[in-house]
């Protein structure tokens, strides 16, 4: 996915950079922070995606610090053996303040200067209620607060990406844990083991997002994700079980400049295989041909889809109490036989599993959350919607 570009939106530029120029102790600041949509005009001395990429695991489960924007973005659906079900999202985002060769950043001359700003989105979806959770936490990226390991000064760390006591790491080869606890009085503690090799989405791993060169990221993904553990609601306790999917994605300057936003889709079939799929809007009316998707076989082995290969049609809409964006809320979506080798177009509805499923901070709103299948194939998802509550034009 691209998730969100929400760090590429929204960067604490006054605040993020009087955090950078802080010596000392930490000290109780008196400011209140105002996000601003930076320009992606000059992006002198951040890296592009351009070339294919040499991946290289586990090392590249970790921050890539020479591009502007990077997120490890967690989603799934989970039910206890009763069968109350839940989804959640867990994503830490990198944004970076300046390029890493800038001559005026001075990582060296306090712990708390930085050039890196994290944020971080959590939700809970309880489906037997229904009732949606979500929190949000920012921090500069020093003195512990929050960091993404490996990186290019500690390329054979374990991985680990942290953001307070909200952390992704690895527990043993492709075994993972996320443990995250909320203030608002939810929390998660689950173990995910990795069942499939990660899927390079696009051209292994280059994912164009426009015609342009160098709009596009590098990206993959880890589709299917054994997942057990305990989601806290207040007083409440449920040992869970279920799968997740994991996205990781870096970047700079990914959306050309006519993206109004995007409808992403990450889902897992009940007969194993699992389908990345999704569509950038333009403002003219019409998706961006750039963008595909892409199917993960049983055996992890992919198959890339293109555009023209697939359909995606709003069957119903949803209009938020909170913030009176319309947005879809069902879909079908057709895949062309011909694209994955069938006898027939693989045809099948995609409807969420509780309507109101909006993040909506008011700083940032959009659509995030768990879906069913029917039709040609059933199973669970996620779907993404961005662009409905305000243009993502110029912002990512």
């Amino acid at each position: 996915m691209w998730k969100f570009g929400v760090v590429g939106i929204v960067i604490l530029l006054v605040v993020a950079i009087g955090f950078s120029m802080i010596e000392g102790r930490p000290q109780e600041i008196g400011a209140q922070a105002e996000f601003i949509a930076p320009s992606v005009g000059d992006l002198t001395g951040y890296a592009r995606a351009i070339e294919p990429y040499d991946w290289q695991f586990p090392r590249d489960h970790g921050s890539h610090d020479a591009f502007q924007t990077e997120w490890w973005y967690y989603t799934g659906n989970l039910a206890t053996e009763e069968g109350r079900r839940f989804g959640y999202q867990f994503t830490i985002f990198r944004r970076a303040i300046q390029p890493e060769t800038s001559q005026t950043v001075d990582s060296g001359s306090s712990e708390w200067r930085s050039n890196q700003v994290f944020m971080a989105h959590f939700t809970v979806s309880d489906l037997g209620t229904p009732r949606f959770y979500h929190d949000e936490r920012y921090s500069r990226g020093a003195a512990g607060l929050a960091f993404a390991l490996p990186n290019d000064s500690q390329p054979d760390a374990d991985y680990q990406v942290a953001l307070e006591n909200w952390t992704v790491q690895q527990v043993e080869s492709e075994v993972y844990r996320i443990t995250a606890e909320s203030a608002q009085g939810f929390g998660v503690d689950f173990t995910l083991e990795q069942v499939k090799a990660p899927a390079l989405q696009g051209y292994n791993g280059l994912s164009p997002k426009s015609g342009e060169t160098g709009n596009a990221s590098y990206y993959y993904s880890l589709s299917r994700l054994n997942t057990t553990g305990t989601i806290t609601l207040g007083d409440e306790a449920f040992e869970i079980s279920g799968t997740s999917w994991m996205d990781h994605e870096f970047s700079t300057s990914a959306l050309g400049l006519t993206a109004l936003g995007w409808d992403w889709f990450g889902l897992q079939f009940d007969d194993g295989r699992d389908l990345m799929i999704g569509q950038i809007r333009l403002v003219t009316g019409g998706r961006e041909p750039a963008f595909g998707g892409m199917m993960v076989d049983v055996d992890g082995s992919t198959t890339y889809l293109p555009s023209e290969a697939f359909d995606i049609v709003s069957t119903d809409e949803w209009t938020s109490p909170h913030t009176g964006a319309t947005y879809p809320a069902g879909w079908t979506i057709t895949i062309a036989a011909d694209a994955i080798d069938a006898e027939a177009d693989l045809r099948f509805s995609v409807t969420p599993l509780t309507a109101d499923q909006e993040l909506n901070s008011g700083t940032i709103a959009y659509w995030e959350g768990a879906v069913q299948l029917s039709g040609d194939v059933t199973g669970y998802g996620y779907a993404e919607l961005t662009g409905y509550a305000g243009a993502m034009t110029g912002r990512f």
